[in-house]
C-alpha cells in the first residue's frame, strides 16, 4: 500500500519499517510510487519511438492512465479477498498480528481504510455500502475528503452515525438541504434532521439547528424549537428571551408563534415576555386595521350592534356575525388575552389604545386591569353601548370575559384552544377558575353596579330604561336603606323626578319588604335569645345557691398588724385615674350590710340588708 500514496494518506509515516525477507527486499521496486513504476516502463519501452515523449504523447497518456487504473483494481481485488480470508480464519489472516481489547491493528485499520477510499473512486457504492455495514476498523478523518469529493455524502454519513460524530452529520444535512450536494441515496435530509435532534434531544444542536432551519423552513425549524412533550422544566427567562429574540431575527413571524409557545404551552409567567406578546397583539390589530376592508367591516360591525338593542354582548355578536378570517381570530386571541392575563403592564399598553377608536372593547378590558372601572363601564354604556358586558363586568368584580364565554369562543373558532385552556383553565384548572369568580367581592360588586348606575344616569333619558332595569334586577345590592354599609337612601336622591314610580314598582317593592323583613326577622331572634338566657339563669340558680359564697380573709403577718402599703389600692388608683368622689352621693358603711353566718356544719347562710 505505500506504492499508493493518495490511497495511503497519513496512515503511513517516513519512519513506519517493517520486517521482510531479503529476498523480497531486493526485488522491491525503487520508485517511490506505482505511478512512478507505470511511468519507468513506459519510458523504457517506448523511449524514444514515441514523440515528443512518453509523457506528453496522447497514446501514452492514456496507456499510463489504464495501467494506474488496473493496479488500484489489483489492489482492490486484493484487499477483498483478504479481508475474506480473515472472515474466515480470523486473526491469523493479519500475517501474525493479534486484536488488542482496547486497541486497533494497524492492519485491520489500513486495510479497511484502504478499501473505503478504494470503493469510493471507483465508482463502486453498493460494495463500499457492504463494507459499511460489516464490523470495520476505518479510520473517519483519512477517508472524509475521499468520499466527499467522490459524492459519497450516503456513506459518510453512515460513518457519521457510526462513529457519533451527530455535528458533522448534520453539517452534511444541511448542505444536502441546501442544495450545496446532491446524493440520490438520502431522499429526504430535512426529515433525517429533525428525527435525529428529536432523538438526542442536546439542547444545544436543537437551538443551533432551529435557528438554521428557521430561516429556511419557519414550520420545521419551530418544531425542533418548540417540543411538545409536557414535562415541566425550570423555567429559564434570560435564555428564554434569547432564543426569541434570535428567532425574531431569523423570521418575524416564526418568533410571534414562539413567544405564544413559552406562554401558553410553558406557561411563563416572566412579564417581560407578557408585555411583548400584548404589544404584538396590539401591533397586529393596528396593522389590519390598516386595511380599508377590514377597517369598514369592523366600524360596520360596531355600528349596526349599536343600533340594535340585543342582550348579546359586543364580543358574542362580533365573533358570530364577522366571517372567519385571520384579522378576525388575531383580535379575539388579543381580547382573550388581554382579559386572561394578570402579568402584562397594563399602563404601558393603554397608550397604543388610546387612539383607536374602534378597539374600544380592548380599551375598556385594559382599563379594567388598572382599575378605572368608570372611564371602563363609561366606554362600554357610552361608546360600545353593550349594557350586557357592563353588567357582567360589575358582576365579574372588574372581568369582561368569563370563562364560559372564552370556552365558546375557542370551540367556535379555530386557533384558540391553546390560548384558552392556558389563560382560563378550561381544561385543566376550570373548577378551581369557577371558585374563583363566584367569590367575587360583594363590597367591590356593589360599588362597581353603583357606578354603572351613575353611568347610566348621565346619560338622560336614553338608558332610562337600562338603568330602571338595573335598580329592579339589582335591589339586592342597591337598596333603599342599606344600613349595612351605611348609606342611607342612596338610590332614591339620583333617580330624576321625572321618572315615573311605575318605573322603579319593582325595586321599592322588594327592598322595602325586604327591609321589614329583616326587622321582624330581628326582633323573633332578639325574642328567642332573651328566652334561652332566661332558661339558662333558672337553670343555673340552684347549683350556685348549694355553693354558696366563699370568703377571703388576709393572712396574719408580723409586726402591728397593719396593712402594707402596697395593699391600699384605692388610693392608687385614685390618683392615676384621677377620681374626684365628692360629687357622688354619700353612702355609709351601713347602707349595705352583709350578714354572713357559720354553722356547725360548715352552711353559710348569707342576707343581704
Amino acid at each position: 500500500m505505500s506504492y499508493y500514496p493518495h490511497l495511503r494518506g497519513s496512515l503511513f509515516t517516513s519512519d513506519d519499517s517493517m520486517d521482510v525477507f531479503a529476498g523480497v527486499a531486493e526485488r522491491m521496486p525503487t520508485e517511490a510510487s506505482v505511478e512512478d513504476i507505470v511511468v519507468a516502463n513506459l519510458v523504457r519501452n517506448y523511449s524514444p519511438h514515441i514523440a515528443p515523449n512518453t509523457q506528453a504523447a496522447p497514446s501514452t497518456a492514456e496507456l499510463k492512465k489504464i495501467l494506474v487504473a488496473e493496479a488500484n483494481e489489483t489492489l482492490e481485488n486484493f484487499l477483498t479477498r483478504w479481508r475474506v480470508r480473515r472472515k474466515v480464519e480470523g486473526p491469523s489472516a493479519a500475517g501474525g498480528s493479534t486484536m488488542q481489547a482496547k486497541a486497533v491493528d494497524l492492519v485491520l485499520q489500513t486495510v479497511d481504510t484502504v478499501l473505503v477510499k478504494l470503493y469510493a473512486e471507483l465508482e463502486k457504492t453498493q460494495e463500499l455500502y457492504d463494507l459499511l455495514l460489516e464490523p470495520h476498523v476505518i479510520l473517519v478523518s483519512e477517508v472524509e475528503s475521499s468520499l466527499r469529493r467522490n459524492g459519497q455524502y450516503n456513506a459518510l454519513c453512515m460513518l457519521y452515525r457510526q462513529s457519533g460524530d451527530h455535528t458533522k452529520l448534520l453539517e452534511v444535512w444541511s448542505k444536502l438541504i441546501d442544495g450545496e450536494w446532491t446524493d440520490e441515496d438520502i431522499p429526504d435530509p430535512l426529515s433525517n434532521m429533525i428525527a435525529l435532534l428529536a432523538e438526542k434531544k442536546d439542547r444545544t444542536l436543537t437551538q443551533h439547528w432551529g435557528l438554521w432551519l428557521t430561516k429556511r423552513n419557519p414550520e420545521q425549524g419551530l418544531q425542533l424549537l418548540m417540543p411538545k412533550d409536557s414535562g415541566k422544566r425550570r423555567e429559564r427567562p434570560e435564555e428564554d428571551f434569547a432564543l426569541l429574540e434570535a428567532i425574531r431575527e431569523a423570521n418575524a413571524a416564526a418568533g410571534m408563534q414562539y413567544l405564544e409557545y413559552l406562554l401558553l404551552q410553558r406557561k411563563s409567567s416572566s412579564r417581560r415576555l407578557h408585555d411583548m406578546f400584548a404589544t404584538s397583539c396590539i401591533e397586529q390589530l393596528s396593522t389590519s386595521l390598516a386595511q380599508e376592508s377590514v377597517s369598514k367591516l369592523w366600524r360596520a360591525k360596531a355600528a349596526s350592534y349599536a343600533s340594535n338593542r340585543t342582550d348579546t354582548s359586543f364580543l358574542a355578536y362580533f365573533a358570530s356575525t364577522t366571517p372567519s378570517s385571520p384579522h378576525k381570530r388575531f383580535r379575539l386571541k388579543a381580547i382573550l388575552f388581554l382579559a386572561g392575563s394578570n402579568h402584562y403592564d397594563a399602563a404601558a399598553i393603554r397608550p397604543l389604545l388610546e387612539h383607536q377608536k374602534i378597539l374600544r372593547l380592548e380599551l375598556a378590558i385594559v382599563d379594567g386591569k388598572l382599575g378605572h372601572h368608570r372611564e371602563a363601564l363609561s366606554t362600554l354604556v357610552h361608546d360600545l353601548h353593550d349594557a350586557t358586558s357592563a353588567e357582567l363586568y360589575c358582576t365579574l368584580g372588574g372581568d369582561l370575559v368569563s370563562s364560559r364565554t372564552a370556552q365558546t369562543l375557542a370551540e367556535n373558532n379555530e386557533g384558540l384552544e391553546t390560548l384558552v385552556a392556558s389563560l382560563y383553565g378550561v381544561k385543566a384548572r376550570s373548577l378551581a377558575l369557577a371558585r374563583q369568580k363566584s367569590g367575587v367581592d360583594e363590597g367591590k360588586k356593589t360599588e362597581l353596579l353603583k357606578i354603572l348606575l351613575e353611568v347610566y344616569m348621565s346619560d338622560g333619558e336614553d338608558n332610562a330604561h337600562r338603568a330602571a332595569h338595573l335598580i329592579n334586577s339589582q335591589a339586592m345590592n342597591l337598596d333603599v336603606l342599606d344600613v349595612r354599609i351605611n348609606n342611607f337612601e342612596w338610590v332614591i336622591p339620583i333617580v330624576p323626578p321625572e321618572w315615573p314610580v311605575n318605573l322603579m314598582t319593582s325595586f321599592l317593592t322588594r327592598s322595602l319588604r325586604r327591609t321589614l323583613h329583616e326587622q321582624h326577622e330581628g326582633k323573633i331572634v332578639k325574642t328567642i335569645s332573651a328566652g334561652q338566657n332566661l332558661e339558662i339563669k333558672d337553670r343555673t340558680w340552684l347549683i350556685l345557691r348549694e355553693e354558696g359564697a366563699i370568703v377571703e380573709e388576709p393572712v396574719d403577718q408580723d409586726g402591728d398588724g397593719a396593712d402594707p402599703e402596697s395593699f391600699n389600692e384605692k388610693q392608687g388608683l385614685e390618683e392615676k385615674l384621677g377620681l374626684h368622689l365628692t360629687g357622688l352621693p354619700h353612702i355609709g358603711d351601713t347602707d349595705v350590710l352583709e350578714k354572713v353566718d357559720w354553722n356547725h356544719e360548715g352552711d353559710v347562710h348569707s342576707d343581704l340588708v
